[in-house]
């Protein structure tokens, strides 16, 4: 079991304080338990939540005390720096099976997506399981080899549970499947003819400057009625 070592943590101490010196302001309750304030080291706990996540059975060492049994039940990280801040411990009982929700890891070739027919859908990405702490997972394999076509799916009873390990998800849900790739049509863009528009306004411009029939017949009558007066 992983095992994180904590003490009691000093409420006079400011919490930027306790974090600058390398441990993070934590908290214990639950299975009976007095809600308490603790203080962990900051490596050593990230190593721990790394490789046990929020599924497994953690236990924490206290000083002068008996160990408490607990899972990692809420991480606050600061949003800048993705550091953890504060970390809330649920206390259990390990002689007790408790429910919790388990990671999928998606394993394995699809077929289906390897020809190119289709893409894969992740439906779920953790399903709810019930078993004794000391049992809990840290994750469940999702093996998709057998997405063949558009029609295999993967539901929660495909997966396989360690002993001990009973799925609260029901059974029939789907896990994974296999939708048909769309291929993207290329979009034509047409694009327009600037030289017959060129073309088209030079024209109008000649048309609205030249003389009208009606206008040139009259013009050519005035300059015939007008003759060279007599010296």
């Amino acid at each position: 079991m992983f095992v994180i070592k904590a003490s009691k943590r000093d409420l006079g101490i400011k919490l930027d304080a306790l974090r600058k010196s390398g441990k993070i302001p934590a908290v214990f309750y639950g299975a009976g338990k007095e809600s308490t304030s603790i203080s962990i080291p900051n490596v050593e706990f990230k190593k721990v939540w790394r490789d046990a996540g929020e599924s497994s059975a953690v236990k924490i060492g206290m000083d002068k005390d008996r160990d408490i049994d607990a899972l990692i039940h809420e991480v606050q990280v600061d949003p800048v720096t993705d550091e953890p801040i504060h970390v809330d411990f649920l206390a259990i009982d390990m002689t007790k099976k408790i429910k919790v929700k388990v990671p999928l890891i998606f394993e394995g070739i699809s077929n289906a997506v390897k020809s190119g027919i289709g893409n894969l859908v992740k439906v779920l990405h953790e399903i709810e399981i019930e078993a004794l702490p000391a049992a809990l997972p840290h994750n469940l394999s999702v093996d998709i080899s057998k997405l063949e076509t558009l029609e295999n799916v993967v539901i929660v009873s495909d997966i396989k549970l360690p002993a001990g390990v009973v799925a609260i998800t029901k059974g029939s849900d789907i896990v994974a499947s296999i939708v048909a790739q769309v291929e993207e049509k290329e979009e034509v863009v047409v694009v327009p003819d600037l030289t017959a528009i060129e073309v088209e306004k030079k024209g109008k411009k000649e048309e609205e400057g030249a003389p009208t029939a009606e206008g040139a017949a009259p013009a050519a009558a005035e300059k015939a009625d007008k003759k060279p007066e007599k010296k």
